[in-house]
């Protein structure tokens, strides 16, 4: 193994080790030695992997050749998976290795969402995150990492980036090498050398026709990543991937309908609050000072069983609120919600005991249900591997889904509690449905910043996720005619942003990132 050396710092100290690697595809004969290796070093399960060898045909008979890629954690050194942790199972070393945590994991797999890498994935047996972690427990007693000590053309090299004189540092910074989607300035230390551009890129090579590589036969389901369009790619090389494993987005429907009851849960308060300081609602009203309470409850508790059903580790769910990492909007989000949930308790009780208009309550409830409504934006912003969803207006976006939901969950409420407030009720969906119609037709008609988003756009309206987007869409519209149509409007209003939502969630994660 490299010795890292002592590389001397300017005040006599010495620096610190910052450990980097190399894979040198010059000499990769793609044999696979180092995924079997790391699979036996490190008890990987079978189905999953901490790396592997992804292999690319290039050109076309008889001008062709076999490009392979050494796939795994690229040690980050601005890592979107620890900041994206809300437990800080997955921590910086101050080595600069990416290590994991499995006790502290609770599997929600926001680090899966927010790696750009698709390095990370959840083990099949214990149901914890993990991924390569540069074999940290051997480094640690001077050993190579298993895939390094196997390798037998040496084509995997470590060493101490702050040390001139290894040699992983002399080839980072005298030899030309590239890294993977540099684009997302995470600063990865995995360096590639001679690696071809159609290993490099994830959408440059497209996927066999029915899913048959190499030694494999991939599934085709609507969960699986790169499933839905075979035939894309940004390339003008001739290119198919002839062996990969299998992807899965992270986030299934209960992501797509906790956006929807969180929507509802958050709206239904900012809605009743705006009629009832404006005047429109009776502040002593039985809609606003019990059943608005009870209705946002009702959907909050809704939304908190869904995400806690998502988590891999269920019974770990307290350990957001108990070692909470606050770089996380998932811990943020958590806390939004607990103290939404506080207001609407005591909101509730208040309403029972008589009180007419709770002006200080309201101050702090507003705030925090809208905050409840918009935070899911600054959640998916941290999924850094999903281009569609770095999307500036989404926050905004979210407020009006909220006036939407809120709005139509209340109508039928309305209908037989507050019969009066019905046409108020039905021009604020009217308004909130055209407005979201509009904000969708101007994220569809703008330039996408990348490919990885006009791919996932071509997902959700026109591939795997195009029937929900078409429904959600046409729904919507008949939503806009709420005033004419009345209570019964608040079905398709509904209906119809669950199917965009999921649509939308979804195609966002379709794309491959390896």
């Amino acid at each position: 193994m490299t010795d890292p050396g002592s590389a001397v710092a300017g005040h006599g100290e010495p620096s610190p080790i910052r450990w980097g690697k190399v894979i040198d595809h010059a000499s990769c004969i793609g044999c696979h030695a180092c995924t079997t290796a790391c699979k036996s070093e490190n008890e990987v399960p079978i189905g999953v992997t901490r790396t592997y060898v992804k292999s690319v045909d290039v050109g076309v008979f008889p001008q062709a050749r076999r490009a392979f890629q050494v796939t795994r954690c690229n040690q980050c050194e601005d890592a979107p998976c620890t900041v994206a942790c809300p437990t800080s199972a997955m921590y910086r070393r101050s080595d600069g290795i990416v290590d994991f945590d499995k006790k502290a994991c609770i599997g929600c797999k926001a680090c899966i969402a927010a790696c750009p890498y698709d390095a990370i994935f959840i083990n099949p047996e214990d149901h914890s995150a993990e991924k390569c972690n540069f074999c940290a427990h051997r480094v640690d007693v001077g050993l190579e990492p298993a895939c390094v000590t196997v390798c037998p053309t040496q084509a995997i090299l470590i060493g101490d980036l702050n040390d001139p004189e290894s040699r992983v540092a002399n080839m980072v910074n005298r030899q030309p090498v590239a890294v993977r989607r540099p684009e997302k300035d995470t600063r990865p230390k995995l360096y590639y050398r001679g690696a071809h551009q159609a290993t490099l890129d994830p959408l440059a090579a497209r996927r066999p026709d029915g899913g048959l590589y190499m030694w494999s036969e991939q599934p085709q389901g609507d969960h699986e990543v790169g499933a839905g369009h075979p035939d894309a790619h940004n390339s003008s090389a001739a290119a198919v991937l002839s062996y990969d494993v299998s992807h899965k987005a992270p986030w299934d429907w209960r992501v797509s309908l906790y956006t929807l009851t969180k929507g509802v849960a958050s709206g239904v308060y900012l809605v009743m609050a705006l009629l009832a300081l404006t005047g429109q609602a009776d502040a002593g009203g039985p809609l606003w000072s019990t059943l608005t309470p009870v209705v946002a409850g009702l959907f909050l508790a809704i939304t908190g069983g869904l995400l806690i059903s998502d988590l891999e580790q269920p019974k770990r769910f307290f350990f957001i609120f108990t070692r909470p990492q606050w770089q996380s909007w998932l811990v943020k989000g958590a806390f939004i919600i607990a103290g939404y949930s506080l207001v609407l308790a005591v909101h509730f009780v208040a309403g029972i005991a008589g009180g007419s208009f709770f002006g200080p309550l309201t101050v702090v409830g507003v705030p925090l249900a809208a905050m409840t409504a918009v935070y899911t934006a600054y959640l998916f912003a941290q999924a850094k591997a999903r281009d569609l969803w770095q999307n500036p207006l989404l926050p905004a976006h979210l407020l009006v889904q909220a006036a939407l939901a809120g709005s139509a969950a209340l109508l039928p409420v309305a209908m037989f509690v507050e019969p009066g407030l019905v046409p108020m009720l039905g021009r604020i969906l009217a308004i909130s449905s055209a407005a979201h119609l509009l904000m969708v037709w101007g994220e569809s008609t703008l330039p996408h910043v990348s490919a990885h988003a006009r791919l996932a756009h071509h997902e959700m309206t026109s591939g795997r996720y195009g029937a929900f987007y078409k429904v959600g869409i046409v729904l919507g519209l008949i939503a806009v005619a709420a005033p004419v149509i009345g209570p019964v409007a608040a079905v398709p209003a509904l209906l119809g942003l669950l199917a965009f939502e999921h649509a939308y969630v979804q195609a966002g994660q379709s794309v491959p990132l390896a």
